[in-house]
């Protein structure tokens, strides 16, 4: 695979990844930390502000990964 189209594929990816995860970490803290005290969100919002950079990492890893030569 050309690395340009590795390159847009995985942009397209973390793209979807960061609307998707966010949606998925607000309403999830939505529903479960309503009645929650202030440090309970703070604690959920950290961990799921980093947690996505997992992923994230994965995906740009393989975006950098080496083209292998045409014999």
């Amino acid at each position: 695979m050309p690395p340009r189209l590795r390159k847009l594929i995985g942009t397209v990816l973390i793209i979807i990844l960061v609307i998707v995860y966010a949606l998925v970490a607000t309403t999830v803290a939505s529903l479960t930390l309503a009645t929650s005290p202030w440090w309970v969100h703070m604690l959920y919002f950290f961990f799921t502000g980093l947690l996505w950079i997992l992923p994230a990492m994965l995906i740009i890893k393989w975006m950098e990964k080496p083209s292998k030569p045409r014999d």
